[in-house]
């Protein structure tokens, strides 16, 4: 895996592109001097673990002929105050979209939680790491 950065504007304003040209943007805090121009590194933690998880659980439901028809996901952090500003506590919320099975939904989330996912399994040395689950029955078209 190789990216590659670059620094725009007031150099604290990057440029991140992976080897297939997808770019992002991250800068910093606003009292930092940021303008909000992208996501803040740690805010980008937080989504590798929101995504890493969130394809875990659909691949097991799927894999479990579960009718998933979206996955919608929320994160709360508390980080130390301290430095380095570590994560302490993570919260996630999936909310699992279609006729799914509540306890297998909530199965697949604790497996990717605590066996399947390179993310969470990083971040739990320094975290606590929580999480619920909600499956709401809907239409495709609702998704």
């Amino acid at each position: 895996m190789t990216l590659t950065l670059r620094s725009l504007d007031d150099l604290i304003h990057y440029e991140i592109r992976n080897e297939d040209g997808t770019v992002i943007h991250t800068d910093s805090s606003p009292d930092e001097g940021g303008r909000q121009r992208g996501f803040r590194p740690m805010q980008l933690v937080l989504a590798g673990l929101m995504s890493c998880s969130s394809l875990d659980i659909q691949h097991i439901l799927r894999k479990q002929r579960q009718p998933v028809e979206g996955l919608r996901a929320r994160v709360e952090a508390r980080r130390a105050d301290a430095v380095p500003a570590v994560f302490e506590a993570i919260h996630i919320h999936y909310t699992v979209l279609g006729h799914v099975d509540p306890k297998k939904a909530e199965r697949a989330a604790q497996l990717s939680l605590t066996r399947y996912c390179s993310v969470a399994r990083m971040l739990e040395s320094t975290a606590t790491i929580t999480h619920s689950v909600e499956v709401v029955a809907t239409a495709a078209e609702d998704a």
